[in-house]
């Protein structure tokens, strides 16, 4: 009798644990989830403030009077 409840316990905890286990698993794969997302996020914001960047700093140049090279004609012409 009493082996027979040590056993109802002993399968009572690994039910316990299977089922932690199991939300356990759940969550990992949301906060994955999650994480993927903010990655592609914070690649297109990096790239987003690069593009603003360079045209700040283009726009910064040509009212200080220069002008890009790329606009130039070269001298021999």
């Amino acid at each position: 009798m009493e082996q027979e409840q040590k056993l109802a316990a002993l399968s009572a905890r690994v039910d316990e644990l299977e089922s932690r286990l199991a939300f356990q698993e759940d969550t990992l794969a949301q906060l994955n989830d999650v994480i993927a997302a903010q990655d592609s996020q914070i690649r297109a914001l990096a790239a987003a403030l690069r593009e603003l960047g360079e045209k700040y700093g283009d726009l910064s140049f040509e009212m200080q009077g220069g002008s890009k090279a790329s606009d130039e004609k070269p001298p021999h012409y």
